[in-house]
């Protein structure tokens, strides 16, 4: 290669890296030869041994591979390109080359083992081998792989999934699928492996012919959508579900859809090992079924954590996010539940009307608060959360098994934060030392001073196991800037920023019971954009009821706006910067707003706090850390502390109240004006471990 292809290999290379778009090309710059990695978007984490590439232009051109001949596995297309996928690639570095005569292009391309892992660093050990589940073979202890299974379904005229033994039969009650105006038969392959431990399911239409990728099937409509599963759990299991694949309103439209076990967050409460299972199915994908349009996340709950985390800190593996019922993270999402935990437990005493518990919990219902409690604040213990497939005997133990398994969510993240030598826990990311339980209840007249000190007081917190304990919880100073660094806490600065989000928000918030998904999670979102990037213009939120016929009519109007968003951006040739590219293209008809009924929805601008109809339809209220004065966005972890002014409050305290206070607070109380403890900017985008 000469030196100025190598200058612009490298210059390429590196701009791509930057933008987060699919592909990693390198070219000759005088004939216009490109070599281009299409199935990742970065080729120094390619897996499986092998690769999709396109060569620019099929006249008198050889590829090779490591200076092995490959040609013959490339196939000509329309636009006069070869597209092939190069296999036998060996672990580590490999060389794809292009020959024209006097020209040659090559990309370096490093191959990992298929069962990983790839940038997220060493796996958890044990972990529970759970292939069986979905019908593969039993599997092995620590990569779990079983062989490849393709099975089949179609869709009845009733509107169920059906098992199809016979790929080629037509029963009489199956239904057809529209893709692009074109009627096909609704049978979808679905195909389940092992990849990065995890099992994966891919599921597409079926036109009566093995997936090729130089070849498109005619039922796809050359989209993918990644679904991703909610929840929050510790791992060291394979886990028993997917988020789905067989999902009409995807494939019905002619969408592929992926997801694996390991894109469920209650399996794996790591968005970045997330990162990494949805970067290696999705590369699979794109080497069976050929190159996408675009990839669209999709998921509610820890579904929309996974959506929000990956599109800022791994770019490129999803090009638009739909979250659902969304939170921005898993730390900031933790605050509430141990806050809710510690609030359960103080309320119990009595003292608190249900009122008064509400107006502390900055909730519309308390029963937020509750259900925060019996849902997730075992997640925060040592052994609480423990699946069953975790032997009771070899879990932790503080007397008996100190050296045991941990079940905390927080395990799933030491490769960032890394263990405390004193407990050999991982480094504590929970803090609540200076909050002032109650403050905007306490200004708005809704407590008294005498409950404000007493709860403040009594609230206490949790150690490092996640057992109550009389005094405030303290995070470890170095897992906090760890935490800022890896994006675990989510900025919403680097791949976010030119990321098109359709915040898909069904309201939960008080019907029938207060459910844990609540709305404030979207604007706290939309804050941390804005405050990074100067616009949060990329993300809209659209809020529908939880009744199923406007929620479908919501998921199908975002799906739609979604493609309509990304394909203007596909077909978009000028060289603006990505991000004003995304608002540039974002449909007209795109806006923030709410459904009133399935056929009506409301065009207005939202904001926090609520105005407008949508605002009177859907009220957003707190939680209790914004209760206790934190700023919108929520970033602050563990805050900065001033000292204690009585000055401060819009009330008279009794000595005796003054005294409790300072009991509270002896260090000070929490001071939102400054950037908290360990608080920095995320280290960069595609960070390895």
């Amino acid at each position: 290669m000469t030196r100025a292809c190598a200058v612009a290999t490298v210059l390429l290379t590196a701009a791509l890296a930057l933008t987060g778009l699919t592909g990693v090309t390198a070219a000759d710059p005088r004939h216009g030869l490109t070599v281009t990695v299409l199935s990742n978007t970065k080729s120094e984490f390619v897996s499986g041994g092998d690769v999709l590439v396109r060569v620019s232009r099929d006249e008198h051109v050889r590829v090779l591979r490591n200076g092995a001949d490959v040609t013959a596995g490339f196939t000509a297309q329309p636009d006069g390109s070869l597209l092939g996928v190069v296999r036998g690639l060996r672990d580590g570095r490999n060389t794809i080359s292009a020959l024209a005569r006097d020209r040659q292009a090559s990309v370096r391309v490093v191959n990992h083992p298929i069962s990983g892992p790839v940038f997220s660093g060493p796996q958890q050990h044990p972990f529970y081998c759970q292939t069986e589940a979905f019908g593969l073979a039993p599997a092995r202890q620590p990569l779990c792989e079983a062989p490849t299974v393709v099975r089949y379904a179609y869709r009845t005229t009733t509107g169920q999934f059906k098992p199809l033994a016979d790929p080629a039969s037509r029963p009489a009650d199956l239904a057809t699928a529209d893709v692009e105006g074109v009627t096909v038969p609704y049978v979808v392959r679905v195909e389940v492996g092992v990849i990065d431990r995890a099992v994966y399911q891919l599921a597409a239409l079926y036109d009566g012919k093995d997936p090729s990728p130089v070849s498109p099937e005619t039922g796809w409509n050359r989209r993918l959508v990644y679904n991703f599963g909610g929840g929050c759990n510790s791992g060291y299991r394979q886990g028993t579900t997917t988020a789905d694949v067989l999902v009409d309103l995807f494939l019905s439209q002619g969408y592929a859809v992926a997801s694996s076990t390991l894109n469920v967050l209650d399996n794996n409460c790591s968005p970045i090992i997330s990162a990494e299972a949805a970067m290696m199915v999705k590369e699979h994908f794109l080497e069976t079924y050929g190159p996408a349009r675009h990839t669209i996340g999709w998921g509610g709950s820890g579904g929309g954590i996974q959506q929000y985390d990956i599109a800022d800190a791994y770019p490129g593996i999803l090009d638009g996010i739909i979250p659902g019922i969304s939170f921005p993270d898993p730390l900031t999402t933790t605050a509430p539940v141990t806050d809710c935990g510690l609030l359960n437990a103080y309320f119990a005493k009595g003292g608190f009307t249900p009122e008064q518990q509400r107006a502390v919990s900055g909730y519309n219902t308390y029963d937020t608060c509750t259900s925060w409690g019996v849902t997730f604040l075992n997640r925060t213990t040592a052994t609480g959360s423990c699946d069953p497939v975790i032997p009771p005997a070899t879990r932790w133990d503080p007397v008996s098994n100190p050296n045991g398994q941990r079940c905390s969510a927080s395990e799933q993240w030491v490769n960032q934060l890394g263990r405390d030598p004193r407990t050999g826990f991982v480094r504590a990311v929970l803090d609540n030392t200076g909050v002032q339980y109650g403050l905007s209840a306490l200004r708005a007249g809704q407590i008294t001073p005498a409950q404000f000190a007493a709860l403040n007081a009594g609230v206490g917190g949790y150690d490092y196991a996640g057992r109550p304990i009389p005094g405030r919880t303290t995070g470890d100073p170095r897992g906090l800037s760890a935490a800022y660094a890896s994006d675990l806490v989510n900025t919403a600065s680097q791949g976010l920023r030119y990321t098109p989000v359709i915040d898909q928000r069904t309201y939960l918030d008080r019907i029938p019971v207060g459910d844990i998904h609540t709305a404030e999670m979207s604007f706290i979102m939309r804050d941390r954009l804005r405050s990074a990037n100067g616009t949060a213009a990329n993300q809209v939120i659209i809020f529908s009821s939880a009744d199923p016929a406007q929620s479908n009519a919501a998921a199908a109007y975002q799906l739609d706006a979604m493609d309509r968003w990304l394909s203007a951006l596909d077909d978009d040739p000028s060289h603006r910067d990505r991000a004003a590219k995304v608002i540039a293209n974002k449909p007209r008809d795109l806006t923030d707003g709410c459904f009133v009924s399935a056929t009506e929805r409301i065009s207005e601008k939202l904001s926090y706090p609520p105005t407008g109809r949508c605002g009177q339809l859907y009220p957003v209220a707190a939680n209790p850390r914004l209760a206790a004065g934190a700023n919108l966005s929520m970033t602050t972890i563990k805050c900065r502390v001033k000292p204690l002014n009585f000055n401060d409050y819009p009330v008279t305290f009794t000595a005796e109240e003054k005294a409790q206070l300072r009991q509270a607070f002896p260090k000070g109380v929490c001071d939102y004006s400054r950037k908290g403890v360990g608080e920095r900017p995320a280290a960069g985008v595609w960070r390895s471990y």
